[in-house]
């Protein structure tokens, strides 16, 4: 009997690591964003100092660029705050000038939705804008302006509503969230990291 269970536990617990090594990256994203909702609060874009590498506002606080930083980083292990810091740094002249800088800053840089847009961009993982949900995948970013000029990032969750329309996840104010709002917004960009 002993050796049935045992068994038994070994087959479940292969499964188990079996099933969470073959999650895709897209996936992952999705999860890693959704793992914030009811942790981050409030929306919050002060300037801080920040760690470097891996640097972060606390997690009851941020702003939407910071669920898509913390997804990448926890989900994929992917620091955009580095990545982008180095980029800037090699191709400052490729990237926005709309905050009146004359070098990089690794405190901000990777929080602006400009900046990111450029960094997805530079690296080739833009996609054309649509109206069609079914172009949106899971782990997909999507950039907006919210009204009046507000740039906006959000993730594409896997889940979606009965017309086939997916959600995002995203801090548009009131903390993260996970919202049928992926069309409220004129979009302004579509990116999907090639990732594995």
């Amino acid at each position: 009997m002993k050796t049935h269970i045992s068994l038994f536990l070994c087959v479940v617990i292969s499964t188990c690591i079996l099933f969470a090594e073959t999650e895709s990256a897209p996936l992952k994203i999705v999860s890693a964003a959704r793992s914030q909702v009811g942790k981050t609060l409030y929306y919050d874009g002060a300037y801080k100092s920040l760690d470097y590498p891996n640097g972060d506002v606390p997690l009851e606080v941020g702003v939407c660029t910071d669920v898509v930083i913390r997804a990448l980083r926890s989900g994929l292990d992917l620091d955009l705050q580095k990545l982008v810091h180095e980029d800037m740094k090699a191709h400052f002249s490729s990237y926005p000038k709309i905050w009146g800088l004359r070098r990089p800053d690794k405190n901000i840089d990777h929080r602006r939705v400009p900046n990111l847009k450029t960094y997805f961009k530079r690296k080739g993982y833009a996609l054309p804008i649509s109206k069609n949900p079914k172009d949106y995948q899971p782990g997909d970013l999507v950039t907006c302006i919210v009204p009046p000029n507000l740039p906006h990032i959000m993730i594409v969750s896997d889940t979606s509503n009965a017309a086939g329309q997916p959600y995002v996840i995203h801090n548009i104010g009131l903390g993260t969230q996970e919202e049928e709002r992926l069309f409220d917004f004129k979009i302004t960009g579509h990116f999907r990291l090639k990732v594995k």
